[in-house]
């Protein structure tokens, strides 16, 4: 293989990630290739010769240096690398390196004609150059195959053989491409004397069993609803196109050579034919659901739609969300779409069925996600009130992927906004149930019927019923970004609840010698103070309420409070340790209160000693009557000016046990990077937390859709408990699970009180 020279350092090692690993605030994904020196690695295994946990290795494509579990570490030669990092998706390029190709097969050389991948389409091209761009942006240089197109690909290249003004091989003006390894097929490409072909191998499959081997067959259909548990196979020795039927489990894969498929005409009949009658609503990039076997249904993406060869029947080319099918999109030698290896699968069209988890109304397409407004079948209402998810039901509903609400077009801070709400807590369920502002009360109703009953019921909302809700926001708010574009959580609280639902507002703020003001959130406004590194929720507002000189008029049942944050970069603190109950008694107005000191009924209450740490831990501090006079006689207190409290007539007759009045946490969201994830409390134990992630992993690329996922995380009680010393010296990437995301990136906590919410 002649490879263009540049001195890459004979003495690294180089592996590829298998699984994601976290580092600060991000994660680097599986796929990466990393390497570190000889010299280090064999320094390590010196030092421990059972070879350390964790070995420090550069990531190659961002030359940053990461502590890894050498668990999730696959060592490569510097070849393979070389070849791997020229495949530009870590997805793509995990998936070469486990089964789709053999990285000690390639042995492309200039003057082979191969068949490339350009443009999701195949080509005949002749290779020309074999070898690295001269790139000095990463650590190792990515080996290229540099090719001209043929025939119907004349003309679809990038260039004609130069890249950066350096030459690497000559060719015809815009037919020169330079292509990862993956991209290049090395059988199946007209040879130049226009003789015979020999094509790619097809999958075929046999049972296991060997007193049933000599059924040998070609797998071209998945089991459907008349064959649920079974595989229809072509049997190769048949004359006629009849099918058998065998059990799917002891069905395996080989090789086989096949005809050339190029006569595949198909009696007539060319891929991408109109489909049959009741299959019109199918489409290619329709999300589908297959019947694969017994009580078990299989998903995926239609790919491609057509005739195949020694099949009459209208045939769907589906790549799968998981490793239940055969094939890579090729059949027969002949490759009709691109997937993963165990991917793709060849049923007949009429064995699909429209995706239910994403259907959207009858008869139309499953993706329609900007379909018309008031176009969604009723069927696809949940009536009626259904109660919130605690405990093991959360659980056993929530915890999953394609659990929670899908994400799509950047509408995190709406699902996490609504995740937060409603998942696992009935506190503004009033929302749902109140005669709303506006006459129809349309969007009331798809919040309710829509949104929230599904997400209680079955654990799932499909983007599209988010989409409807957005639509009908950007008609009724007159924004027209309100489907595309991200927005504050707040903002969409604000309007939902203000102006479409007419609710009353969630929070009563009297300042000093102004009227009440009337929000639906608090935004914390402090000072940077030196002493306080890691505070937590209830010592920020108490902080708040001291410096705008806030009291609350009424205990509130919701009560939201945004973290300070200056800009999207700049965060105050580091972390923000979490209040699981917020202590409000001191910060109500007109309401009884604790002398600091005694703990009989405050009558005075003194702001400038809410900074001494003295006679409390709490900054707000009240005083009775004695102990007022006791602590402002001494000097340093003399010019404080303390104020009296208002005390309702029962208690100041009588010796009443003074109330605290205490709001509980019960969902967190966060924000990293512009993206909104959402913390909720599901139970009482003190473990009993669980992630949320609209958009935690994806299926297919631009016209795929997001993988939205619910996961416990119990190590959050672990963190909650740890001594604060011990919490201010934890390094944040080295929190386990989720917990980092909760304690570093908290944006909006939530809190309530269930005795109030009897009443609103």
């Amino acid at each position: 293989m002649a490879e263009v020279s540049r001195e890459v350092d004979d003495f690294l090692m180089y592996f590829i990630l298998m699984e994601r690993v976290p580092v600060g605030a991000r994660t680097v994904e599986p796929g990466r290739l990393c390497c570190m020196s000889e010299e280090s690695y064999l320094q390590k295994v010196t030092e421990d010769q059972s070879l350390a946990q964790f070995l420090s290795v550069t990531v190659i494509e961002e030359n940053v240096l990461i502590d890894v579990d050498v668990n999730v570490l696959q060592p490569l030669s510097q070849k393979k690398a070389a070849l791997l990092l020229a495949i530009h998706s870590p997805t793509e390029r995990l998936n070469c390196f486990l089964e789709r190709v053999s990285l000690e097969d390639v042995q492309a050389e200039a003057g082979q004609r191969v068949l490339v991948e350009h443009e999701q389409k195949l080509y005949p091209a002749l290779i020309h150059y074999v070898g690295n761009t001269l790139d000095t942006s990463t650590l190792l240089p990515p080996i290229y195959i540099g090719v001209e197109l043929e025939g119907e690909g004349e003309g679809r290249g990038n260039m004609d053989g130069s890249y950066k003004g350096v030459t690497f091989f000559k060719c015809k003006k815009k037919c020169g491409l330079l292509l990862p390894f993956n991209k290049v097929f090395y059988s199946g490409a007209p040879p130049p004397d226009g003789s015979e072909t020999t094509y790619p191998p097809a999958a075929a499959v046999y049972p296991r069993d060997k007193e049933d081997s000599g059924k040998r067959g070609l797998d071209v259909v998945s089991i459907n609803q008349a064959a649920a548990g079974f595989a229809e196979v072509l049997p190769e020795q048949t004359p006629s196109n009849e099918m058998s039927k065998m059990p799917l489990d002891p069905i395996m894969m080989e090789q086989i050579t096949t005809a050339d498929p190029r006569s595949s005409g198909l009696d007539g009949k060319s891929p991408g034919e109109e489909p049959p009658g009741n299959s019109r609503h199918l489409e290619v990039d329709s999300l589908v659901q297959i019947q694969y076997q017994e009580g078990e249904l299989a998903f995926g993406m239609i790919r491609w739609m057509g005739y195949v060869p020694q099949m009459d029947d209208f045939m769907a080319g589906v790549e799968l969300e998981e490793d239940k099918g055969c094939t890579d999109g090729s059949w027969c030698g002949h490759r009709y779409f691109f997937c993963p290896p165990k991917r793709g699968l060849f049923v007949k069209l009429r064995a699909c069925q429209p995706d239910t988890r994403f259907l959207s109304t009858k008869d139309c397409p499953p993706r329609s996600l900007e379909s018309p407004k008031n176009s969604r079948s009723d069927s696809r209402r949940m009536p009626g009130k259904v109660p919130p998810l605690q405990g093991t039901a959360a659980v056993d509903i929530l915890e999953g992927d394609m659990k929670g609400i899908q994400g799509h077009c950047n509408s995190c801070y709406m699902d996490a906004a609504l995740f937060s709400l409603f998942s696992c807590s009935s506190v503004l369920d009033s929302l749902l149930f109140k005669p709303s502002s506006l006459p129809n009360g349309i969007i009331q109703q798809t919040l309710r019927e829509e949104i929230v009953n599904p997400l209680r019921r079955s654990g799932f909302v499909s983007a599209d019923s988010v989409m409807t809700l957005r639509r009908q926001l950007k008609e009724e708010s007159q924004c027209p970004s309100f489907t595309t574009s991200e927005k504050d959580p707040e903002e969409f609280l604000t309007l939902i609840m203000h102006r479409i639902l007419g609710a009353d507002p969630l929070l009563k703020l009297r300042s000093e010698g102004q009227r009440v003001q009337e929000c639906y959130c608090h935004q914390i406004f402090i000072e940077k103070q030196q002493e306080m590194t890691v505070p937590n929720v209830q010592q920020l507002l108490e902080q708040s309420f001291h410096h705008s000189q806030l009291k609350l008029v009424e205990v509130p049942s919701c009560f939201i409070i945004q973290m300070p944050r200056f800009g999207k970069e700049y965060k105050m603190f580091s972390k923000i340790v979490p209040s699981l109950e917020l202590d409000v008694t001191d910060l109500l107005a007109d309401s009884p209160r604790e002398c600091v000191v005694c703990g009989n009924l405050a009558t005075h209450e003194c702001a400038d000693c809410f900074t001494d740490i003295i006679l409390s831990d709490h900054g707000l501090k009240q005083y009775c009557v004695l102990c007022s006079k006791q602590v402002h006689s001494h000097h340093k207190r003399k010019d404080h000016r303390p104020v009296p409290l208002q005390i309702p007539d029962s208690f100041v007759k009588t010796s009443h046990k003074i109330p605290r009045e205490r709001l509980e946490l019960f969902a967190v969201l966060s924000i990293e990077t512009s993206h909104y994830v959402s913390f909720v409390k599901y139970g009482a134990e003190k473990g009993s937390w669980m992630f949320f992630d609209s958009m935690a992993d994806r299926f297919g690329s631009e016209n795929g859709y997001n993988i939205p996922r619910v996961a416990l995380c119990p190590e959050v009680a672990t963190y909650l408990a740890a001594p604060l010393p011990d919490l201010m010296k934890q390094n944040p990437r080295e929190m386990k699970g989720a917990a980092k995301r909760l304690f570093c990136d908290a944006y909006m906590y939530m809190y309530q009180s269930k005795r109030m919410a009897l009443y609103k």
